[in-house]
């Protein structure tokens, strides 16, 4: 790459201001988004629950409805208990599907999850709700999409929903306003046998 002379860079500066000052001109609208966090890497959850601190921090309310993480006490779930009415947390489910090895109990469970999510989606007093690892209930089967596509139609303008996991069907993703995939580079589980560890996984 060629070095710039302090006036170039400061003109190719000057330009790149204009051209994102005229895009944040044009973006004018607002609107409750829908966003997917999926893909086979770490940090989906993690990502949603940043959206989740700057809504709180902006006097937001927000739901939480954990799908699949519900048989441990996550230490997220300590930290954000402290924000009171203003956060509403609920973990639904009983451990990961391998660990619970019932089927239609596993189903049971995620449409309390899902119904409870559904008061929710339709209260319009609520900023934000985080449906977390619900992906992977569609993937397994365990929630009909349909089920789910039509219940997001049911939140209001403004209201954001966060949807995370993997393999999130590809419907949800033409659905979704906002998608991320998390690929997956490297894992200390994988490649060195590191378990999981206290605020990094949980």
């Amino acid at each position: 790459m060629t070095s710039l002379t302090p006036e170039q860079y400061q003109q190719k500066m000057q330009h790149r201001k204009q051209v994102q000052e005229q895009r944040v001109s044009q973006a004018a609208q607002e609107k409750g988004l829908i966003i997917v966090n999926t893909g086979n890497g770490k940090g989906k959850t993690t990502a949603a629950l940043g959206m989740v601190m700057r809504c709180l921090g902006h006097g937001y309310r927000v739901a939480i409805i954990q799908f699949i993480k519900g048989a441990w006490e996550p230490a997220e779930k300590v930290v954000l208990s402290q924000w009171g009415e203003k956060l509403c947390f609920h973990a639904v489910g009983e451990g990961f599907t391998w660990e619970t090895q019932d089927r239609d109990r596993d189903i049971q469970k995620v449409y309390e999850a899902w119904n409870l999510a559904l008061t929710f989606i339709r209260n319009p007093g609520f900023k934000l709700i985080l449906l977390d690892e619900v992906n992977v209930t569609l993937k397994l089967g365990y929630l009909n999409l349909e089920d789910l596509l039509t219940g997001l139609e049911e939140k209001s303008a403004d209201a954001h929903i966060i949807l995370t996991g993997r393999g999130a069907p590809p419907d949800l993703i033409e659905r979704a306003d906002l998608v991320t995939e998390m690929k997956m580079i490297k894992h200390p589980f994988r490649e060195q046998g590191v378990k999981a560890q206290p605020g990094i996984e949980y």
